[in-house]
């Protein structure tokens, strides 16, 4: 599993990376647009759309729950189970529920599926069969706000009225197939903070922190050297030539070229999303989490044990390696295959932050911004692609490109593991809060330049720019998670709050101590062996 030091490192960064990086730009919210405020007491056309959770008995025996959303008119729901009661589901007939159901509504929940008329007439309907509440199956796994207007007669209707998604209904219709199911309605109050985002924001500020600081443990100084020679697998170990030849450093034509084929990878993705397609991202992701996670250990391994035994193996395709560096990367890829098989588990979510916090650690080592012009235009282009693909994509598409591609629609069930993610502690509906790997990578690239500038022009912590970027960019955070709140759960280009909390700061910080123009064309020592992103030597 041990790859030479140049190749290993290259085909991290070009390959994976690039298919990685290009799904994680936004933040992805997987609650539904809906409001939390309370509802009106009394039937209204402007009642505010809530989530429901619908609790479900087949023959006695408790369910999975289902989520649903409120339309704006109907009575409201409690926001406990327990003030709620247990009813029987009856299917509407006609289905379609537009007209007197021959089948006994009376104390029931019905169920009718949408479409034929409007969602006030199916309501008068299953009102005026007796039924005490109504469930409309949607044609797609879209929660549709059932809306009226104020001329509308449903100003009478008292019962409450649901909506869920398609696959639900599919479930409930398998479930009803002879046998007795009853349902319980009820509305209960997402909390406005969850744990869930402070840990997240904490990962995402730490796995920052922790790759600028890498340097101070001899990543970018002497480990390779040292790592060469526990390893064995340069000819060249020893010399330290290979730092330089590994270090990416990144052109205003590579980043500009970075996010067009990012852009073009993106709607590829949307258009052909599939199970397979969602399963060779996994393998690349396990591919580029071992590496980094191979790398990370055994970098505090050979700064510590320089002189540990020196014994090696001869395996084929790989060649002379190190004992301890094949039981390192044999264990990295026990972690990452188990967490593969079980990437379903509620637990799987460890894994998955711990093999993409190193594999982005990694990436920040081997890529570099050489000054801030190049900063900026990377950047910016970033901030431009974010706010696109997030808020402008539905005039082209119809659906937000960014958010559809991330949430894995139409991927069989499965999920794209390009994401930090944290399970909500106390939301009733579970879930996850998450952030993509470029929100951290883009700016990270940033704060690690910042970090390498203020050593070499020898500042401190105050009068440097390193603490500003980290201060900037936890703040950044705290405005995409704000964004999410006022925009009632709808997924957010994070980058839109994050480049001018880092970007902008240092350009303000740079203009006000008269250092802008030194930032701006400041070129690292570099050997004339280094490789830039656009494979210019």
């Amino acid at each position: 599993m041990s790859f030479p030091p140049g190749i290993r490192r290259r085909f991290v960064v070009s390959f994976p990376l690039l298919l990685l990086v290009t799904l994680s730009f936004a933040v992805v919210a997987t609650a539904d647009g809906a409001s939390q405020d309370d509802g009106p007491e009394l039937p209204a056309c402007n009642n505010p759309f809530k989530l429901v959770k619908v609790k479900i008995w087949v023959d006695g025996v408790e369910g999975e729950d289902l989520s649903g959303i409120t339309a704006s008119f109907g009575a409201s729901l409690p926001e406990e189970a327990n003030k709620s009661s247990k009813l029987p589901a009856v299917f509407s007939n006609p289905l379609n529920g537009c007209s007197n159901s021959s089948s006994k509504l009376t104390g029931s929940v019905a169920l009718s599926i949408r479409g034929d008329c409007d969602f006030v007439t199916k309501a008068k309907v299953a009102q005026s069969g007796g039924a005490s509440a109504l469930l409309v199956i949607n044609d797609n796994e879209e929660l549709y706000k059932m809306v009226c207007s104020e001329n509308d007669t449903s100003l009478n209707i008292s019962i409450p009225v649901v909506m869920i998604p398609k696959s639900a209904g599919d479930a409930i219709n398998k479930s009803m197939e002879e046998k007795h199911v009853e349902f319980l309605l009820y509305a209960p109050t997402r909390p406005i903070v969850d744990f869930s985002v402070i840990f997240l924001w904490a990962m995402a500020v730490g796995t920052i922190v922790t790759a600028s600081l890498w340097q101070e443990f001899g990543t970018s100084e002497n480990s390779d050297e040292r790592y060469n020679e526990l390893s064995k697998e340069s000819p060249n170990a020893g010399t330290g030539d290979d730092d330089d030849k590994e270090i990416l450093d990144i052109s205003v034509k590579g980043a500009v070229v970075f996010v067009i084929t990012a852009s073009t990878f993106l709607v590829l993705l949307y258009l052909f999303m599939s199970a397979w397609f969602v399963w060779l991202l996994i393998v690349l992701f396990c591919i580029g989490g071992v590496q980094g996670m191979h790398t990370c250990i055994m970098t505090p391994i050979v700064r510590k044990c320089r002189n540990c035994p020196q014994k090696t193996l001869n395996l084929p395709i790989f060649g002379e390696v190190s004992i301890v560096s094949f039981v390192v990367a044999l264990c990295c890829l026990i972690f990452a295959v188990v967490w593969a098989v079980n990437r379903r588990e509620s637990y799987s979510w460890v894994g998955q932050d711990i093999l993409g916090i190193c594999l982005m650690i990694t990436v920040l080592q081997l890529a570099r911004l050489p000054n801030i012009k190049v900063a900026t235009v990377l950047l910016c282009c970033a901030f431009v692609y974010d706010i696109f693909w997030v808020f402008l994509s539905p005039l082209i598409f119809h659906q937000s490109v960014m958010i559809v591609v991330a949430r894995g629609d139409n991927s069989g069930g499965e999920s794209i593991p390009m994401l930090l993610r944290v399970p909500r502690a106390f939301d009733p509906w579970g879930g996850y809060d998450m952030i993509g790997f470029g929100d951290i990578l883009f700016p990270g690239l940033l704060v690690a330049f910042a970090f390498r500038y203020d050593k070499a022009c020898k500042k401190h912590l105050a009068n440097g720019y390193f603490l500003w970027l980290i201060i900037g960019y936890g703040f950044g955070l705290l405005f995409t998670y704000l964004g999410l709140y006022l925009m009632n759960g709808q997924g957010q280009p994070a980058l839109l709050y994050l480049v001018p909390c880092t970007l902008g700061v240092t350009v303000i910080l740079g203009l006000v101590r008269g250092e802008l123009k030194e930032l701006w064309n400041y070129s690292p020592e570099s050997s004339s062996a280094t490789t830039n992103l656009t494979g210019e030597a």
